[in-house]
């Protein structure tokens, strides 16, 4: 367990917001992993106060950061009433959906909320200045939906390496850099390059991580190198 003062909010979008927090003592964890946050200390098996959410800052940093979608949930309007000072209890770190420095070539199928990891990730490897050839296709229902564009966008104009590709399913994009339509075989099979190389990364509700899964198996992907975190609770 671990305490942390907050420290800045950011807007990610109309509905996303960010949460920084300077914790007492470094919290020494792995890009991918993720924290409880305890609200209820007197009950930590109080699930509607007490939720885990990803990082969704680089373990290289000095503060950490969260990012959650807010709702009308206890949890959410605990976080949303937090003021810069305030103190909050972790658990940290936990989760094994991890990035390892010596992966040379890795994916990502994400949708929604679930880029709060892969954020992690690749600003991790930006930080460490690693050759790691990354590809994102990353899924939301509006271009105004989509979380994090300013930074993923710095960090593939930045970095060759870094591809990134966005689709939207319910409206045709203003931006011709989007592509409409859900993520299909098609889309796996022309975007992703060198598969049997490459580790794959889901992050995500349960019903989204099961069905990426299964378009990995379709398009002939290996197995062992797809790794999923289901996001419990959101």
């Amino acid at each position: 367990m671990a305490r942390g003062k907050l420290t800045e909010r950011i807007k990610r979008t109309a509905g996303i917001e960010s949460f920084r927090f300077l914790p007492e003592e470094k919290i020494q964890f792995t890009a991918g992993q993720f924290l409880q946050i305890i609200f209820d200390e007197t009950n930590v098996s109080n699930q509607e106060l007490n939720k885990y959410l990803s990082f969704s800052s680089s373990p290289t940093k000095d503060y950490i950061e969260v990012t959650k979608r807010l709702s009308a949930s206890q949890f959410s309007q605990r976080l949303k009433n937090l003021e810069e000072g305030d103190e909050i209890l972790f658990k940290a770190p936990l989760g094994s959906c991890v990035f390892k420095d010596e992966y040379k070539k890795i994916g990502f199928l994400i949708g929604g909320i679930g880029i709060t990891p892969v954020i992690s990730i690749i600003e991790y490897i930006m930080d460490k200045k690693l050759d790691t050839d990354v590809t994102l296709l990353y899924s939301n229902k509006t271009e105004e939906d989509i979380a994090f564009r300013k930074e993923l966008d710095l960090w593939a104009s930045a970095n060759s390496n870094i591809k990134v590709f966005y689709t939207v399913t319910e409206c045709e994009p203003k931006d011709k850099r989007c592509i409409f339509g859900q993520i299909n075989k098609d889309l796996l099979t022309e975007k992703f390059k060198a598969l049997d190389e490459r580790i794959f990364f889901i992050f995500g509700p349960p019903k989204m991580v099961e069905a990426m899964k299964n378009l990995c198996l379709e398009a002939g992907f290996n197995k062992e190198n797809v790794k999923t975190e289901n996001f419990i609770g959101y």
